[in-house]
């Protein structure tokens, strides 16, 4: 066994084993999975779609038993407002303005009343600060004279909001009400369902309609929320981990990673070995003109011998 496979798996567990909370920053280190080999010792298996992808989940589960919503709020308009902050910007980004922004205003009533600039000013680190302060308005004052005051509990109200689509809809709903109905598609969910070969698509409502069809409904978020802490501790965009990642035998993107990963080191291999040929050669060309030169002065230096001889 090879040292990098022995120690795949397992090399997890030797983290912290606290779950994600905010106390930890939303950190979320994945359990080993002791019923399989490490992952680098599996034979990949050529499961179809819908088994796989329950295979996936059920793993998943147990890689990370608790997977809250890395968003911190106290009730559904501020997570309304948190995720919608989230666009372009990261949870720990937002988790660093909200404190401030909800102590400021707290509800619904007073961001619907907030001033713009003030409420500018507040958001302003997490990016597109003008146009998320004047749908966070503008969604809070349509909540207080539509809604009562009261985030609305269904996906089309929810997504008459100004600034409202579907992924902000869905987290509402899945994790303030337990309603789920639909798939939070991120960018991480969005890019590992497609190494997965989950889906082929790339436009968010037609991978969360693929998502759909393939799990149960009840688990739809809790698919989302984990493929989230998987992109970021194993599955990571610009340096995946596959070694380590247990699931690996059932991901078909695993298999295309590694062929890329192969033929990026042939063509760097290949490079090196032009690159050592050519300097080489110029080695070998530098040493022939300085023996030509050594030779040539040594004649020079018998003519001239000769000459005075």
């Amino acid at each position: 066994m090879s040292p990098v496979a022995a120690n795949s798996s397992a090399s997890f567990g030797t983290h912290s084993s606290s779950p994600p909370s905010k106390e930890n920053g939303y950190e979320a280190v994945p359990l080993p999975l002791p019923h399989l080999p490490p992952p680098l010792l599996r034979p990949v298996q050529k499961i179809s779609k819908k088994p796989r992808a329950i295979e996936i989940l059920t793993r998943l589960k147990a890689m990370y038993p608790e997977a809250p919503c890395s968003l911190d709020y106290e009730s559904p308009v501020q997570l309304m407002v948190a995720t919608m902050l989230a666009a372009q910007c990261t949870d720990a980004r937002v988790n660093q303005v909200t404190p401030a922004l909800f102590a400021r205003f707290p509800d619904a009533v007073a961001l619907a009343g907030a001033d713009i600039s003030e409420l500018e000013e507040l958001v302003r680190s997490t990016g597109f600060y003008r146009n998320k302060a004047k749908n966070i308005l503008a969604a809070c004052h349509k909540i207080v004279t539509e809604f009562g005051g009261q985030v609305p509990q269904t996906m089309d109200e929810l997504t008459s909001l100004p600034g409202v689509a579907r992924k902000t809809a869905n987290v509402v709903l899945a994790h303030a009400f337990d309603i789920h109905e639909g798939v939070t598609v991120d960018t991480h969910v969005k890019r590992i369902s497609g190494l997965l070969g989950l889906t082929t698509h790339t436009e968010p409502v037609k991978i969360e309609q693929d998502l759909m069809k393939l799990l149960p409904q009840a688990d739809w978020e809790n698919w989302s929320i984990r493929l989230v802490y998987h992109g970021r501790a194993v599955c990571r965009a610009r340096l995946p981990m596959c070694d380590r990642c247990d699931l690996l035998d059932i991901c078909p993107g695993a298999i295309k990673l590694r062929k890329a990963a192969a033929k990026a080191a042939k063509a760097k291999a290949a490079k090196a070995e032009v690159t050592k040929a050519k300097v080489t050669k110029a080695k070998v060309t530098k040493a022939k003109i300085t023996k030509a030169k050594v030779t040539q002065t040594k004649s020079s230096k018998r003519a001239k011998r000769k000459v005075l001889d």
